[in-house]
């Protein structure tokens, strides 16, 4: 019988593995409880393969193709998470911030850019 990749979903409802960028961790590790419980919850779902959008997610092209950024809203802040699902590893998560400005700013776009290169160079 031929093994099913991790990262596909199959008829026994697996979930794709997730793949962090170790400073995006390290961010989310910071944020507040109720933002890490909601950016874990929506992570989960798309593991399971649920297409987001809306206000949870939309496409960060600015970064790269295929990349979509994970929209959190709390009474401590704004926070996004970087991530990328088309990848033969599964999702990539490879940056995540506070965001404090009404536009997403250049530098966390850039930093978004080199973080994604590392993972996919790993």
């Amino acid at each position: 019988m031929a093994k099913t990749p991790l990262n596909k979903r199959t008829e026994y409802d697996t979930v794709q593995k997730v793949h962090f960028h170790p400073i995006a961790k390290e961010a989310i590790s910071g944020f507040p409880d109720d933002v890490r419980f909601e950016l874990g919850y929506l992570i989960y779902r798309l593991q399971k393969g649920d297409s987001l959008s809306m206000p949870q997610s939309r496409p960060m092209r600015s970064v790269a193709m295929g990349v979509f950024e994970l929209r959190v809203h709390s009474e401590n802040g704004v926070y996004r998470a970087f991530y990328l699902t088309k990848n033969e590893r599964g999702i990539l998560v490879f940056h995540a911030f506070e965001k404090t400005t009404q536009k997403t700013p250049v530098y966390e776009i850039n930093r978004g850019r080199k973080r994604l290169n590392e993972l996919l160079e790993d």
